[in-house]
Parts: structure tokens; sequence; C-alpha cells
């Protein structure tokens, strides 16, 4: 069993404070991750930064959820699957939406399923794309702006997921009800 500290405010290193404050006035408390992150000043800052750039990226509330949970997912975060379905319920994602992505299973929409499709390769094959895949993602309405903001979201990811394994960052209480585990597909 790993676990890495947990900072409060309190404990946390002098240049992370006031990092933490702004996760608490953004989330009304201090998820457990970036307690997790405190450690690391500049993770911390990293990942707050990449948030809110791909949060404000082209991709609407149902887009932005089918790019995080499908990563999600696909890394077996078991900490950010219920923190994400907890955030998408407060944007007003369809929750079929995201019982769907929890469950792999196939998107109400094709734009969607290209969305998460293309979303699933870069992950899987490291970037890899072929021609072949790009088509089908700009004939599905996307183009070079949503490829590359799929990396920017898969970053915020890549720091999240990768932490929260190593930590094994428990899930906060506002997330328990949407606890996850990974099945076979």
């Amino acid at each position: 069993m790993t676990t890495l500290t947990t900072h409060t405010i309190e404990s946390a290193p002098e240049a992370s404070k006031a990092l933490l404050e702004k996760s608490v006035s953004a989330y009304g408390m201090l998820p457990n991750l970036h307690g997790v992150l405190a450690s690391s000043p500049s993770l911390l800052s990293a990942y707050q930064t990449l948030h809110e750039l791909f949060a404000n990226s082209s991709f609407d509330a149902e887009e932005l959820t089918v790019v995080w949970q499908g990563i999600n997912v696909e890394h077996g975060c078991t900490y950010c699957v219920p923190a994400h379905t907890g955030i998408a319920h407060s944007m007003k994602v369809n929750p079929n939406l995201t019982q769907a992505l929890r469950d792999q299973q196939a998107m109400p929409t094709a734009k969607l399923q290209a969305l998460l499709d293309m979303t699933l390769i870069i992950v899987r094959n490291r970037g890899n794309v072929t021609n072949e895949e790009l088509a089908a993602f700009y004939a599905a309405g996307y183009g070079e702006q949503q490829l590359l903001e799929i990396i920017l979201g898969l970053s915020q990811k890549v720091i999240s997921n990768y932490t929260n394994h190593i930590a094994e960052t428990p899930v906060d209480d506002a997330f328990k009800p949407f606890a996850w585990e990974k099945t076979a597909k």
C-alpha cells in the first residue's frame, strides 16, 4: 500500500497554501487530490492551470465529460471517476451519458462517440493516430483544435489519474455516492 500525504491548507508547503485556498474557493471544499498534489506546489499549479484551460476549451459540458471520463475509466481511476460523475451532475450533463461512460457503453450520438473513440485512440496508442482515424474524427464535425484539446485534457488527467494511483487518494465524501470500480469490458 502506497500512500502520500494529503495536506490541509495548514500543513501544506508555503507555496501551495494559496493554491489550496483557490481550490476551496472553487469547489467549496478541499478535494483530497488537491491535498495530495500540494506536496509539489509546481504540480498543483500545473494541474489547476490545465484544468482551467481545458474547462475553457472549445468543448461543451458533455464533450468535456466524454474526454475526462473516457480517460478516467480507461486509466481505471477510482478517485476521478466518482469525482467527475459529481462534476458532470453539477454541470447538468445528462446522467445517462455519465452512466454510459462509467459502464464503457456506446455514446448517445455519433459525434460524442467519435470524440470518445479519438480520445481512447490517443490514450491507448500514445498519440499515434492513423489518417483514417483522423478522417473519421473530422467527418464527425471536429477539427484540429479539438484534436489538440483532447491532448490538453489528457495532460490534466495524467497528472490526476497517475497521482491517485500512487497515492491511493481517498474519495471525498461529496463523491462517495458515485463510487466506481472498473469492470472487464
